[in-house]
């Protein structure tokens, strides 16, 4: 707001805004009247923080159109219903402290995942909205496959304005009401509403982008102690001693200093190498595969977000298809025989270069190999308590996962 503003908010012209976006976007709309709005002079444009409330600048109001107006509506209860409030707070516990630089960071790279489809069939994209081609990064990628790919600096040296609030970054402002503030919404509303806006989607998918299906696809399957545990794993095996380390003459041993006249190898770290093992046989169910694929997806994020470090076997009785990951969504799960892993690990050691982890995704009613792989091995088992109740009568008596294997169990309660 430039000096000298003094109007009041334009309620009329934010509300027509409102009802236009939600016509654009009707699958929206559950969310876009569920915010609440605030009249603030210290936000640069509009803001949300993580309690559903919005916070509206009277200047940018009145100099912006409405057909703007609209999408500004959408971008902002885009970050809300996205989490990207929690999903800033849990980067910044897996990577360190972040002060205002790094949130503004958090803030671009949720934009660029925002952006890059939101606009457009009705929505009109506002000035200055960040794409991902602005940076030079890819469309299509999560907020937190951007925050690997750029820093602040000279490109972004225009958008140091930026600010949509806690809601976008999770770093509380000095406007932001707070948790007792009026008129937030509770955890339980919070959900409800993105439940809503997600149902809408899956049930008449030809309407939202893709990046709406999938985050309608993810938020039927909210994270579950098990998830943690299973990325937790992969990580783990990923990080261990011997999994991605080779020897290299380019940086010769300080320990060559000891040898006179003898050049030893130094050992370095390379991006390890991931082959998951999918079971797709008759006794997995449709479900249980749509859970697989979200935990290749986990699995992606688990080594860094190196796709091309991942393959995808799909495997019943026998090992039929191999999938570069490109994205999870895009694999096909062919199977429906019976279960032999034993055939999808031999296939997975096969390849070129071999992988330093293998995570097995199964039911559990499968042969294991007899002798442990030559790598670190992670079992995801679907939980199916009734399915280990096992007929008396019946002469096939699965074995449990080798004691070799980090074994998650995929589904179970938390206790």
């Amino acid at each position: 707001m430039t000096p000298g503003e003094t109007g009041a908010l334009d309620l009329d012209k934010l509300y027509a805004a409102r009802l236009q976006a939600a016509r654009a976007r009707p699958y929206l709309a559950t969310a876009l009247f569920a915010l609440h709005l605030v009249e603030s002079r210290r936000v640069p444009t509009m803001a949300v923080d993580r309690h559903w409330r919005c916070y509206a600048s009277p200047g940018f109001v009145d100099r912006t159109p409405v057909e703007e107006l609209a999408g500004v509506w959408v971008h902002e209860v885009s970050h809300l219903l996205r989490d990207h409030h929690g999903r800033s707070d849990r980067f910044v516990r897996e990577h360190g402290p972040a002060g205002p630089a790094e949130r503004l960071r958090m803030n671009i790279a949720a934009d660029c995942e925002i952006n890059d489809d939101v606009f457009g069939d009705g929505l009109v994209r506002p000035a200055g909205a960040v794409e991902p081609r602005h940076l030079e990064l890819p469309e299509g990628e999560l907020m937190e496959d951007y925050l690997r790919q750029f820093r602040l600096g000279a490109r972004t040296q225009h958008l140091a304005w930026l600010d949509c609030g806690s809601g976008a970054d999770g770093l509380e402002r000095e406007w932001d009401l707070g948790p007792d503030g009026a008129h937030g919404l509770s955890a339980q509303e919070r959900d409800a509403v993105r439940f809503r806006v997600a149902q809408g989607i899956v049930g008449r998918p030809g309407n939202a982008s893709k990046g709406w299906k999938r985050w309608a696809q993810e938020a039927f399957h909210p994270p579950q102690p098990w998830r943690q545990l299973l990325g937790a794993a992969a990580r783990s095996a990923v990080s261990g001693q011997g999994a991605g380390e080779d020897y290299t003459y380019g940086r010769p041993a300080r320990r060559s200093a000891g040898v006179p006249g003898v050049v030893l190898p130094s050992l370095r770290r390379r991006p390890p190498r991931v082959a998951v093992v999918v079971d797709t046989s008759g006794s997995v169910s449709d479900a249980e595969l749509g859970s697989a694929l979200l935990e290749v997806a986990a699995i992606s994020r688990a080594v860094g977000g190196r796709r091309d470090l991942v393959t995808v076997l799909a495997c019943d009785a026998a090992t039929r298809v191999v999938h570069p990951l490109c994205r999870a969504e895009g694999i096909a799960l062919v199977g429906g025989g019976g279960t032999d892993l034993r055939s999808g690990f031999a296939r997975a050691l096969r390849s070129q270069p071999r992988p330093d982890v293998i995570v097995a995704l199964t039911d559990g009613q499968t042969p294991w190999p007899r002798t442990p792989p030559p790598c670190r091995t992670v079992v995801g088992l679907f939980d199916r308590p009734h399915a280990r109740r096992w007929d008396e009568d019946s002469e096939y008596v699965p074995d449990e996962p080798p004691a070799w294997a980090r074994t998650v169990v995929i589904g179970a309660a938390a206790s």
